[in-house]
């Protein structure tokens, strides 16, 4: 029968089915997924669409349902039921069952490329017969009313039930238990092989193969070789490709089958586990059959193709799989790693990441997307599919143009060079931050909580704070009953004021100048200890540092998690006044604006949101182009919120008229707060590319004062010292400071990598403490850059220091002012230690030293999860994030 005769019954077929269901009112259809997938092209015909209403189920069964095919029934029959059913003849037609309305959700924790066949019908029992470190991949057993007589095998040894127990016919089909307890079909059994040591399913290969834009037919194979090394082979029949003979090759197109076959490689490379992804890829004009209509696997390898690409060389390949992951294992401080393990299942995190992607001079972005070795290694090799996965398509992107072998992007100023560095043979360096995510923004922000009595609040103590004011010295001090513990208030500071990590401070009527109490407290012991007042839940992990506010005798703690929650906590007491749930992650600490009236703080999605302070209602909100993972700088004789984004610009937005008033690209993304120097009118910023940007704030009209370019990414936030110079902290463990005309006042080094920013306070006048990723404490001296001291936590830091300006310690033993500092390791881990303000003649501790040591351990607690927060310390009491998904306040106990 010829093609054209099949399309005409085809058509004859389709046009009569629907007369039938117009004319009886079919509400329940039963059909294969390849009958569907001949149909759909007709049914979005009139015709079909005034007749779809009727049918209520459709039941899909005796084949493998894709996902694509349910997603264009999904669209077609919105108001339809979709089943997907399996079986066999001899479990009287089926055995299990999925409805489909549950597919979306088992999407947002799945990548599947078929529909799950769900769990067993009344009076089925299905069992996966596997190996036992395996539990939830094997042969589906088939056991049950549902089971034809004369269709029955003994179990195999290790089945979950007893042979006794009832009798099961053994498929020879696989499948794997998904999270939701959901089976989804892998394959037959001779079609699912073992990779690397790892079971793969040919048959889910070629369904998404399947699922690419350009291709047809997909078939996959396994290819040995006399060294008995496996290799993942693939076959291709493109979409509106010309049949080509034996002999005619006019129409091979070399360059654009080589570039479609890297794009279905990345494709295969984004979709499915690295161990899934073939080696080579055969360009063919047609699947061959069997008699049956079966594709003929054995045939493949004799079929001539028109193109055929593979990795290329092997030796080149495992190289440079070796340098990711020797970067892996010094950015997560593990002696190994292998080529599919997950830098983030390994306790990988967003500073990790960027130690890692400095070490490979990528984009810290691909590890996201590609988080294995090999994964990432194949992304890199496929350098044009990779710009067109890693740059969101706007409506600029026409614009976009090819300049000396870069693509360049007017809209956004961003160049993306493809260059060899060294470091691999095809290397690919992203210098873009412009976010990849096409999905529109969908920010779910509830109506606040107020006054929520404990609903989040742990008391850690032997009960709840009771607190009991007293006066001494015109300081009010809050403590509890048994006064283990003294909590500065709001009598001799500013009515309104707020404090923020690495010193930050901000009163209603002297912005950016940090009151110090000159408080002291006299201890009779060297050493004190710490203990837990409250903690709060935010329901995943608290990366950001909080901001504390004292308003008229109350102090409020503002914070956001991992869960996109935001919330106002009571920091004496620990209660939750509200919360709201933002549009994305938030890692970044809050800001609030000059006239203490919102709250700023941005989130992953790009947003940077404007709260009302004392409800949590959103006022309004600035969509950037990427990640905000900045804390916002408030400019207040502007009116003026700086905040930088992933995008590498840094927006001033206006928060009384609701407005952005000016942006201007920074060279980078930018993650560390900018700094404002009051006295000379610059704001000073700096990004991951190295440069720091100076721009003039004394006109109306902002312009670029200076740039410097470092040599190194800036992760950290600038820090200004008394003297109005900006302290630069690079990854490269380089410290630069530089003055309002941006020359190098002096540079120092220091032993390892640099994440957070410097901490300068009027307590300590002379030092400038700066934490390292290889677990030291820095001081060096603010005038000329000298090193004074060094305090050695043995666990990597990532978060910036805090000194408590609300207490001075005097001893016995020495009649000079001590400080208290915090610092918080990677591991969880808090010190609190007790630095001298004198360094006037002092020398660097040497052991063996007679002289009162500069800096001493006075106090150590651990929290159980890691802790990327930067602490805030105030009158003895320390606010911390921690990835056990609380924010701590801690109290010190002398």
């Amino acid at each position: 029968m010829s093609s054209g005769h099949v399309t005409d019954l085809m058509q004859t077929d389709v046009s009569y089915e629907s007369l039938i269901r117009k004319a009886y009112h079919i509400t329940r259809l039963t059909s294969v997924p390849s009958l569907m997938t001949a149909v759909l092209p007709y049914m979005e015909n009139s015709q079909w669409m005034k007749i779809h209403k009727s049918l209520k189920l459709l039941v899909l069964s005796g084949e493998v349902l894709f996902i694509s095919l349910w997603k264009s029934l999904h669209n077609l029959l919105p108001g339809t039921t979709i089943l997907n059913l399996y079986g066999s003849t001899e479990v009287s037609g089926d055995c299990t069952y999925f409805d489909c309305c549950r597919l979306p959700q088992i999407l947002d924790l799945e990548l599947l490329s078929s529909v799950p066949i769900g769990v067993p019908l009344s009076n089925c029992e299905i069992a996966l017969v596997g190996k036992l470190n395996e539990p939830n991949v094997g042969e589906i057993y088939v056991g049950g009313t549902c089971l034809m007589v004369g269709y029955l095998s003994e179990i195999n040894h290790g089945h979950p039930y007893e042979a006794d127990d009832f009798s099961h016919f053994r498929t020879g089909d696989f499948a794997k238990r998904l999270q939701s307890g959901d089976l989804i079909l892998l394959g037959r059994k001779d079609r699912v092989v073992k990779v690397n040591g790892q079971l793969v399913a040919l048959e889910e290969i070629e369904n998404t193969l399947r699922e690419h834009p350009a291709v047809n037919e997909a078939a996959a194979t396994l290819y040995r070789t006399p060294n008995d090394v496996s290799h993942l082979v693939s076959y291709i029949v493109l979409k509106s490709t010309k049949v080509l003979s034996e002999t005619d090759t006019s129409y091979v197109d070399e360059s654009h089958n080589k570039e479609l076959v890297a794009s279905i490689k990345s494709w295969m490379v984004r979709k499915v586990p690295p161990a899934m992804v073939p080696s080579y890829y055969f360009i063919i004009d047609s699947l061959p059959t069997t008699s049956t209509g079966k594709v003929d696997y054995a045939m493949l390898p004799s079929l001539p193709s028109i193109a055929r690409w593979g990795f290329g060389d092997a030796r080149s390949y495992n190289s440079q799989l070796q340098m990711i992951k020797e970067a892996f294992s010094e950015a997560l401080l593990v002696k190994e790693v292998k080529d599919q393990d997950d830098f983030f299942a390994m306790g990988g995190n967003s500073i990790a990441a960027a130690h890692a992607a400095h070490r490979l001079a990528i984009d810290m972005r691909l590890l996201y997307m590609f988080p294995s070795p090999e994964k990432l290694l194949n992304a890199l090799l496929n350098k044009k599919d990779l710009i067109q996965s890693s740059v969101r398509h706007n409506t600029d992107s026409a614009k976009r143009v090819k300049l000396h072998g870069n693509i360049w992007s007017p809209s956004f100023g961003t160049t993306i060079s493809l260059q060899s560095s060294g470091k691999f043979e095809e290397q690919l360096q992203v210098h873009t931050g412009v976010s990849v995510d096409n999905l529109p923004l969908k920010v779910n922000a509830h109506p606040p909580i107020r006054n929520i009595k404990g609903s989040n609040y742990e008391s850690s103590g032997r009960h709840c704070p009771v607190t009991i004011v007293s006066h001494l010295s015109h300081t009010s001090v809050v403590t509890n009953a048994d006064d283990s513990f003294r909590w500065i208030s709001n009598t001799n500071l500013p009515a309104i004021c707020c404090f923020s990590r690495s010193n930050r401070f901000m009163s209603e009527g002297k912005p950016n100048q940090n009151y110090v109490q000159k408080k002291c407290f006299y201890g009779g012991t060297q050493k004190g200890h710490m203990q837990e007042l409250w903690k709060v839940s935010l329901n995943s992990c608290v990366d950001a540092s909080s901001l504390i506010v004292f308003q008229d005798g109350r102090v409020y703690l503002f914070i956001g998690s991992h869960s996109h929650i935001f919330l106002c906590i009571d920091a004496l007491s620990g209660l939750v006044q509200w919360e709201v749930m933002l549009g994305g992650r938030i890692e970044c600490s809050a800001a609030i604006t000059g006239d203490f009236s919102q709250v700023v703080v941005g989130c992953y999605k790009g947003k940077v949101y404007f709260l009302e302070y004392m409800s949590g209602n959103i006022i309004w909100s600035f969509q950037t182009d990427g990640e905000v993972k900045m804390q916002p700088v408030v400019d207040r004789d502007r009116n003026l919120i700086w905040c930088g984004s992933y995008d590498h610009f840094l927006y001033a937005l206006d928060y009384k008229e609701h407005f952005c008033v000016y942006k201007i690209s920074c060279g980078g993304s930018i993650y560390g707060s900018p700094s404002i120097d009051m006295v000379h009118k610059i704001i000073y910023v700096a990004s991951t590319s190295g440069r720091v940007t100076a721009i003039a704030l004394a006109d109306a009209q902002f312009k670029v004062a200076w740039r410097y370019e470092s040599g190194s990414p800036i992760f950290g936030s600038l820090c200004l010292d008394t003297h109005g110079n900006v302290i630069c902290c690079r990854v490269d463990g380089h410290v630069n400071v530089l003055d309002s005309g941006g020359n190098v006042i002096w540079k120092a080094i220091v032993g390892g990598p640099i994440f957070a920013g410097a901490c300068v306070s009027p307590a300590l006048p002379s030092q400038v403490l700066i934490c390292c990723r290889n677990g030291i404490l820095y001081s060096f001296d603010m005038e000329a850059g000298t090193l004074l001291w060094e305090y050695e936590s043995s666990d990597p830091i990532t978060a910036s220091a805090y000194i408590d300006e609300q207490i001075c310690l005097a001893s016995e033993q020495s009649s000079s002012c001590e400080r208290l500092a915090c610092i918080c390791s990677c591991t969880g881990k808090v010190h609190v230690l007790r630095i001298s303000s004198d360094i006037e003649g002092k020398r660097l501790n040497q052991p063996g030293d007679l002289e009162r040591p500069l800096v001493q351990e006075f106090a150590v607690m651990n929290l159980p999860g890691d802790v990327f927060s930067s602490p805030v310390m105030l009158g003895g009491r320390i606010f911390v994030g921690c990835r056990d998904d609380y924010v701590h306040c801690l109290n010190v106990v002398f």
